[in-house]
Order: C-alpha cells, then sequence, then structure tokens
C-alpha cells in the first residue's frame, strides 16, 4: 500500500497538531513531521507531536531536514540527532536521514537505526542527477528501510529514469520528480506501489514545489482507485498547468468505473522532445500508457509522429494537418481530430438534425487559424457551403483555395448571409469581453451562432445572438463534445456528457 502523506511543517506545534487532525480528516495515511521548522524552544513538544499522530492512528515519519540539502534546520549533527532520536523514543515509526550526512559520519546516526526504520534520502532541487541509479546505490550502502530520491527534472523525459526506478523499488522506494513537470511521478507512485507518495494539507503548505493537495490527488486523479493495472492517459502540451481535461476525464472515468488516471504531461514544445516523449513511451510498454490528448504547441508534431511512425491516421486529421488525439494500442499508434467532430456534434445537437442534414447549409467561418482550419474542414467535409471572412483576406484565400470555398475580407461581413455564423477568433476573448468578431448587424435572427472561445461562457457576440433569438452555441460545448469523443477513443465507452458539460462549468465558473 502506497502511503498518501502529508507533511506537516512544526513551526508552531499547536497549529501542526491542529494540522495533524484535519490532515487524518482528509484521507492521510501517514504524516512527515518537519522538525527542522521547530524553534530550539519547542523541541521539547516533539514527544506530543508524534503523539498526536500516533492518536490519529497514522504512520509517524521524522525529518529534520539540513539546511545544505534544502532544509531549515541549521544546528550541529549531535543536536539533529537528539532531535531525531526524541521523535523515535515516542513511537516515530520512521525517521529520515539524508544519504550526504551519512556520508559524512555514518557513525554520529547509527543509533537511530535500532529504534525506527530509515529512509535514506537524496534531494536535487536544482536539476536531476545523471544517474538515479548510481544515487540509489550510494544510498544502499547505508542499508536503509527505504530509499528516497527526490530532484528537479528540467523535460519530462528526465522522468523516465524515476520510472524504471519505481518500478523497480517498489514498496522500499519513494521516488519523486519536482515541480510541474515531475507531477505525474506523484501519482503514478500508487500505480507502481511505491513507498509513499506526498500530497499537502492545503495550498500554501507544500514542502517541496509541484506538491498538490490531498484534496487534488484524491478528488481529481482518484487516488483511491489506482492500482498498478491502471491505464495511464493524459493531455500533452506546453503550457498545461491550466488544462480542465483532468478534471473532466477523471470523473467520468470514476462515472463509469474505469481503471485509468489522466494526467498532466508538460512537454516542452519542440519536435525532438515531443518524439523523445514518445519513443521513451514505446520502449517502456510497463508504463501502461494508452492515450494522450494533444494541445498547443504539439499538435502538428503528433501528425509528424504518427506518419514517421508508421501509424494509423485518421483522413480528415491529415487534411486539416494536426491530431489532438493519439491511441497506442499493442505498439501501434493511432491519430485523430476530435475538434472538429467537437464542433459538427454541437451544432447538430443544438438543430437537433442528422450530420446528414449538415449538407447545403451555409457556413460564415470568422478567422483563419488553427480552429478555423479544423472547422472548416469538417464543415466542408459535411459538404456545407463554407465562406472564410478574416482580416487578411490572402490567408482566407489560401484555406479557401485549399478546402475549395469561399474567402472575403472581414469587412464584408457586413453583408453575409449565412444558416450558421462560426467565430474561430479569440475576439471576445477574457478580458476583452466586451468586443466582437463582427458588428451586430451581421447577426440574423434565423442563425445558429457559435463561438469557439468558452472563456467567458457567453460572450458578446452570443449574447447578442440571444437578443435576437437566435439558437447559441458555446466554447464549452464543443469542448465537451470534442472531449467526448476523445473519452471513446480511450475507453471505447460513451462519455456522461451532462457530467462533463457540469465539470467544465464548474471549472470555468470557479
Amino acid at each position: 500500500m502506497t502511503l498518501l502523506t502529508v507533511p506537516i511543517n512544526v513551526s508552531n506545534p499547536n497549529e501542526a497538531i491542529t494540522d495533524i487532525k484535519a490532515a487524518a480528516k482528509a484521507g492521510a495515511q501517514a504524516i512527515e513531521l518537519r522538525l527542522d521548522y521547530l524553534p530550539a524552544e519547542s523541541y521539547s513538544q516533539t514527544p506530543s507531536l508524534v503523539q498526536a499522530v500516533l492518536k490519529e492512528e497514522l504512520i509517524a515519519i521524522a525529518t529534520c531536514r539540513a539546511n545544505w540539502e534544502g532544509g531549515h534546520f541549521s544546528g550541529n549533527e549531535q543536536e539533529r540527532v537528539k532531535l531525531l532520536k526524541m521523535a523515535a523514543d515516542a513511537g516515530c515509526q520512521y525517521i529520515d536521514i539524508e544519504c550526504k550526512a551519512l556520508e559524512n559520519d555514518s557513525t554520529i546516526f547509527q543509533p537511530l537505526f535500532k529504534l525506527a526504520k530509515i529512509i535514506v534520502s537524496y534531494h536535487d532541487f536544482h536539476n536531476k542527477p545523471n544517474s538515479l541509479a548510481e544515487i540509489c546505490q550510494r544510498i544502499k550502502r547505508h542499508e536503509p528501510d527505504i530509499v528516497k530520491i527526490a530532484y528537479m527534472p528540467t523535460s519530462m523525459n528526465d522522468c523516465f529514469e524515476a520510472f524504471e526506478l519505481m518500478r523497480e523499488l517498489g514498496p522500499k522506494g519513494i521516488i519523486l520528480a519536482m515541480g510541474q513537470v515531475g507531477l505525474p511521478s506523484r501519482i503514478l507512485a500508487k500505480k507502481f506501489e511505491s513507498f509513499l507518495t506526498f500530497a499537502s494539507l492545503e495550498s500554501g503548505k507544500e514542502s517541496a514545489p509541484g506538491q498538490i493537495t490531498i484534496q487534488e490527488i484524491k478528488k481529481i486523479y482518484r487516488w483511491d482507485a489506482i492500482n498498478p493495472q491502471t491505464k495511464v492517459y493524459g493531455v500533452i502540451g506546453d503550457p498545461v498547468g491550466h488544462s480542465m481535461s483532468p478534471h473532466i476525464h477523471n470523473g467520468c472515468f470514476g462515472d463509469i468505473k474505469f481503471n485509468g488516471v489522466y494526467l498532466l504531461f508538460q512537454v516542452a514544445g519542440n519536435w525532438d522532445t515531443f518524439s523523445a516523449f514518445f519513443d521513451g513511451i514505446n520502449e517502456r510498454p510497463w508504463l501502461d500508457f494508452c492515450g494522450f490528448s494533444i494541445t498547443i504547441p504539439h499538435k502538428e508534431h503528433a501528425l509528424q509522429y504518427v506518419e514517421e511512425s508508421s501509424g494509423t491516421l485518421e483522413t480528415l486529421a491529415k487534411r486539416i494537418g494536426a491530431v489532438n488525439t493519439l491511441i497506442l494500442n499493442n505498439e501501434k499508434i493511432s491519430g485523430f481530430n476530435t475538434d472538429y467532430g467537437g464542433a459538427l456534434d454541437a451544432v447538430i445537437k443544438t438543430l437537433n438534425i442528422s450530420h446528414d442534414e449538415l449538407k447545403g447549409l451555409s457556413v460564415a467561418i470568422i478567422g483563419a487559424g488553427g480552429v478555423a482550419r479544423a472547422l472548416i474542414a469538417g464543415f466542408v467535409d459535411c459538404q456545407c457551403r463554407v465562406t472564410i471572412y478574416n482580416r487578411t483576406v490572402e490567408k482566407a484565400q489560401i484555406l479557401a483555395d485549399e478546402f475549395n470555398c469561399q474567402a472575403k475580407s472581414l469587412e464584408q461581413a457586413n453583408e453575409l448571409s449565412a444558416d450558421i455564423l462560426v467565430n474561430c477568433t479569440s475576439v471576445g476573448m477574457s478580458p476583452n469581453i466586451d468586443a466582437m468578431p463582427v458588428v451586430s448587424n451581421c447577426i440574423k435572427s434565423n442563425m445558429v451562432v457559435f463561438d469557439t472561445i468558452y472563456n467567458p461562457l457567453e460572450t458578446k457576440l452570443l449574447k447578442d445572438a440571444i437578443g435576437k433569438q437566435c439558437q447559441c452555441v458555446d466554447g464549452a460545448e464543443m469542448f465537451v463534445y470534442q472531449a467526448a469523443r476523445q473519452f471513446k477513443l480511450n475507453t471505447e465507452k460513451d462519455a456522461n456528457l451532462a457530467l462533463m458539460r457540469d465539470i467544465v462549468i464548474e471549472k470555468l465558473q470557479s
């Protein structure tokens, strides 16, 4: 069992006891008492802190991290051993000692080895060591009960060696990559049956960079449902921390009791890093990485990787020139684009028609960027009559020539007449919520007006359209339907659209 462990800063013993109780109530299984925060005049409170942990029937881990390894203790080693011995005598089951401290003078710490189980740790808050395996061997020379290595990756590709060590050590190891990039290592600790992972009691009480809260790891990432058979999915982008996808997909995994976890993978925005990441996955099938949502700036990279890997590519995704979903199955990779499908689904649900009934409808697309390209391809594929309106008409004309439709300048939008009007620009997005991509008189009461923006949910364009009694589609609908298509590709099950929509609305309003 991987212990969900909350670190407690004990600069104030009374507050620490309150936090211990709160952590137990939140579902913690172990507490790390960070005694290096404890002022010297409060050292005598150490036994009561340990007893507070044991009273909650939690595992107690005592750490007094030296300032030369990122901690706050500046006293001598004799004082540090005395404080840790006090914790062990009070019943603390585990003591954390730095590998470097043992290499400097192991004899002073030897009495602790007889009083509690020992975690021997190594920390690098700036980089990844050249070889985690070598660090592991250095630690093992001291015959610890648990090997702990925590480091700061500079790339997602720096995490593969951590996964290998996690797999090798299992319950005898704590291997953590820190920061946003290293987040998957914290959550996958349970898949690899590591000794523990850390989660803070609340935001602002982290003991290391990238540590998420216990509420987040349990609610968003479904910690209690993860096991060695759990399949791994996620969103790849740079940046990626803002993504709503983990909330949506993990929520829907739980809804159908699907044994999967959906993570954030921050992969730097260049081809070499992206391709190296997937090469790393392909070399390690035991990771059980099965499917990925692809966002900026990697949609073209994803398409290229599928082609270079002789994978299967959805025909329209190739024509669009972008892939937003990758599926890995039996060492085969397949690429899809669910953006256009999500947009079409949102429209036909609003109109209560079938895809076939889109044929012949006129569509005015505002913009000529990546979103516009995907939607143009989708509407043209349904045999709609598409006209592209763009400030730079030459850019619109390139798209029009490629997809066999019309192009006009944005100024000509005053004269547009269409069944469906779609804004594919960022005009009207927060914070510029009073802006509109077209003037109000472009909107006619018989139109479907679709804004791909979802922040704000109701843009000024949609407000005007509602005032003219148009049928409206907001960006959240497109987001939900494209996510539902990804969910189906990942699980072969239909998504709970109402649940997805509720999660998206909740996140947008939070």
